[in-house]
């Protein structure tokens, strides 16, 4: 049975990957470009890096970046819904959710082809540490890990920090996504030497790779390109298949967007040869939930 791109059932990903915006209306008006330019290139799902409509503002602690948090759905995530219901695509789109007042949240919002909103997935595990202070903004989601089927499958969604976490991408694809997509700002500081960033870019791409063929599944990972307040974004967006080969890379440095080819049908003929969701122990994971085995 051929394991070639099947033009019936293959979806075409495009994910972009960008330099940080000006503005929120300058990312509108960049974003709306890029998307006609991949549903042009015949895209049907479009997804953008993480809290892509700003910098990266958790460089700091600093109160009045909460201005820049928005209502999830809003004035904001209308304009995407309309995009996608224009160019008849899936747009997965990262924001700055405001839920409440002092209740703030980094989502993902999924818009539909018909440009509803298909799901909202809002990140799970929040880091802490130089150059990335999350916690200070941002609520961890009240799950659950899921997927949500749209015009072009069954989708789900993790964001950056959560890639590192093999439950995360696990209980994603156990609710059904066949594409798993992580809207991604990670990067190294720049008083940091050169050889500790290639080791981090590798283990970056290694377990997320590892998501995709333990999970029989794609994957698809899309960063930002640039130095932001002393960070250096090291791009390399990409799409993997279920076997953690790469269906497509971009750079380390420059804006552009990735297209790739994922054929579910043959992600389906590859799970009857590799079926690992059957042999799942589910008796034996208990312990999981624990913090720790001395719990």
């Amino acid at each position: 049975m051929s394991m070639k791109p099947d033009k019936k059932t293959s979806v075409r990903v495009a994910l972009v990957q960008d330099f940080a915006p000006a503005s929120a209306a300058e990312a509108r008006e960049r974003f709306a470009a890029k998307a006609a330019e991949a549903a042009g290139q015949g895209a049907n799902i479009v997804c953008t890096q993480e809290l892509f409509q700003t910098e990266y503002f958790c460089w700091k602690q600093d109160p009045d970046f909460f201005e820049l948090a928005e209502p999830v759905p809003g004035p904001g995530t209308d304009f995407y819904a309309a995009l996608a219901k224009r160019f008849g695509i899936v747009i997965v789109g990262s924001f700055f959710e405001k839920r409440a007042p002092g209740l703030c949240h980094n989502t993902a919002v999924v818009f539909d082809a018909d440009g509803s909103i298909a799901g909202i997935y809002r990140k799970m595990h929040i880091p802490q540490d130089p150059g990335f202070e999350e916690k200070f903004y941002f609520s961890p989601g009240d799950g659950p890990f899921r997927a949500w089927d749209t015009a072009f499958g069954r989708i789900g969604v993790v964001i950056c920090w959560d890639q590192w976490y093999p439950e995360a991408a696990r209980l994603t694809a156990l609710d059904g996504a066949s594409i798993i997509f992580c809207p991604t700002a990670i990067g190294t500081i720049e008083s940091e030497p050169d050889d500790l960033m290639l080791k981090q870019r590798h283990a970056w791409l290694t377990v997320q790779h590892g998501h995709a063929v333990a999970n029989g599944c794609f994957f698809a990972a899309v960063n930002r390109v640039g130095t932001e307040h002393g960070t250096r974004f090291w791009g390399s967006s990409f799409v993997s298949d279920f076997y953690g080969a790469d269906l497509a890379t971009a750079s380390r440095d420059k804006a552009e967007i990735v297209y790739a080819d994922c054929d579910l049908a043959a992600m389906e003929v590859h799970r009857r040869m590799w079926p690992f969701f059957r042999d799942r122990r589910i008796d034996a994971y208990g312990p999981i939930l624990k913090r720790f085995g001395d719990c």
